[in-house]
């Protein structure tokens, strides 16, 4: 049974945290386009890049929330990545979202078969489809039941993740 709450809804009512785990390594079809482009073209970041997120990351840390999230890829970092990663996560960084990379270049990936999920305060669980391209086609609200099965993949995530900062500093620039 699917649930009668959206994505949205969640991202509403969440209390304490929302965790994302992002397996993909081109989203450059799911929003941002004209940004990648930008960037791919040798352009600077413009001020309002990702403002609208940036703001309801900024309001959900000050008023005492977490909203943090493990990348799971391999290097070499697809272009994609290199923007995701240079001009996304450190912008969203400053709005206080937290980052982790699972490198699983030289590793097995242990959520291999997992794809793409919002967990919110490890009760409530979204999965997130795309098609072959990166582009969003939508995500699915599982049932509360289901939680258990989203916490352990959190679980799993982070305790094979790097902080994203320490990451970016020995790999990102490569």
């Amino acid at each position: 049974m699917v649930s009668s709450k959206s994505l949205g809804d969640l991202f509403d009512s969440f209390e304490r945290e929302a965790f994302r785990l992002e397996t993909l390594d081109d989203y450059s079809r799911s929003g941002n386009v004209e940004a990648f482009r930008s960037y791919l073209s040798g352009g600077s970041q413009p001020d309002d890049y990702n403002a609208d997120w940036v703001e309801e990351v900024r309001g959900a840390t000050e008023s005492g929330k977490r909203i943090y999230r493990v990348h799971v890829l391999s290097r070499p970092l697809t272009p994609y990545l290199k923007f995701e990663l240079g001009w996304g996560y450190r912008k969203n960084a400053a709005a206080g979202e937290e980052f982790s990379i699972l490198d699983t270049t030289e590793a097995l990936n242990p959520l291999d078969g997992v794809g793409d999920f919002w967990l919110f305060d490890g009760e409530e669980a979204a999965t997130m489809r795309y098609d072959v391209t990166g582009a969003f086609l939508g995500s699915e609200v599982l049932p509360p039941d289901r939680a258990a099965e989203f916490v352990a993949y959190r679980d799993v995530a982070l305790a094979h993740a790097q902080p994203f900062a320490t990451w970016w500093e020995q790999h990102g620039e490569a």
